[in-house]
């Protein structure tokens, strides 16, 4: 986070979902997760400056995000976890958030709820609440399925609703953490999450072991062999109603991507590549008309 006087501004990264297992529906009317999730370099800035009381939103966007999807402001995830910092805490302060958004809105990449996260994490400091990561995540688990992984940071496995998330570079140093670069598209749609889901029909499920696989190539930073577990049980859904995502995921394909998967509910689609040089072959390839952006992953918090 950077300090200038009273006001704090920092990047909230956006997020892909190299595992996304949709396990069934709980009681709760919502759906049992299990996903290893990990931030990327695209990410939205947000500046923090403390008011007498009230809490406000303002938002700027680049050229490729459809600010109109935010909808009203006031029921915005940072909105809402400003108040419920401020009801639960009454720290005597509020709050004038500004927001720049780099993240396609709608896109499967939890922009909205890694903004949450950083308001969380950020109030906590700007506040002076005194919270641990645990406390944050449990707050950002009232808000979102999302937000409690991105509030711990870096890779990470998400189950049950998103309450439950494990760290899988704990003990390690970063020395030992590779990231890897990938090319994030999007056609320029939404994919309502709720919609998604409602959509969702159970079929196949991948073998018991590619999940720890998969943490064991994350861990190593083996993107061959991460490439060849790729796996999201939301995919033939959101292919099927949204074909212009379908074509987005052949375009990264034909384009010379190693492996190929829709990011969360849609509609971002990445791909992976072996070093930054093929990152920017790829996006050569690409057709100039079709949002992409080439990033690399951050691990570790």
């Amino acid at each position: 986070m950077k300090q200038d006087g009273s006001s704090i501004s920092f990047e909230t990264p956006a997020k892909i979902n190299l595992t996304l297992e949709v396990l069934g529906k709980r009681a709760d009317g919502y759906h049992a997760l299990r996903s290893v999730v990990m931030p990327v370099s695209l990410s939205d800035t947000l500046t923090l400056t403390p008011t007498e009381g009230y809490i406000s939103l303002s938002a700027t966007a680049e050229p490729w995000v459809n600010l109109t999807l935010m909808g009203p402001l006031e029921r915005n995830l940072c909105v809402r976890a400003a108040k419920l910092l401020q009801a639960r805490y009454k720290p005597g302060f509020g709050v004038c958030m500004v927001l720049h958004k780099r993240i396609p809105i709608g896109g499967g990449m939890g922009g909205g709820s890694a903004n949450a996260a950083g308001v969380i994490r950020g109030l906590n400091t700007l506040w002076s609440l005194g919270l641990t990561r645990g406390d944050m995540m449990e707050l950002g688990a009232e808000l979102g399925s999302d937000i409690p992984a991105l509030v711990h940071g870096g890779a990470v496995l998400m189950e049950g609703r998103g309450e439950f998330v494990t760290g899988l570079f704990q003990g390690l140093t970063e020395a030992t953490c590779q990231g890897f670069w990938l090319v994030i598209a999007n056609p320029g749609i939404c994919c309502p999450t709720a919609e998604v889901f409602k959509n969702w029909k159970a079929g196949l499920t991948p073998p018991p072991h590619f999940l720890n696989n998969m943490l064991s190539f994350v861990r190593t930073g083996q993107v061959m062999a991460i490439s060849d577990v790729l796996y999201n049980g939301l995919q033939p859904g959101v292919f099927e109603q949204y074909p212009l995502v379908a074509q987005t995921a052949s375009r990264l394909k034909t384009a010379g991507c190693l492996g190929v998967l829709l990011s969360g509910s849609g509609a971002s689609v990445f791909g992976l590549v072996r070093d930054e040089a093929h990152g920017r072959e790829v996006c050569q390839q690409l057709d100039d008309g079709l949002w992409h952006t080439l990033v690399h992953t951050c691990p570790v918090v």
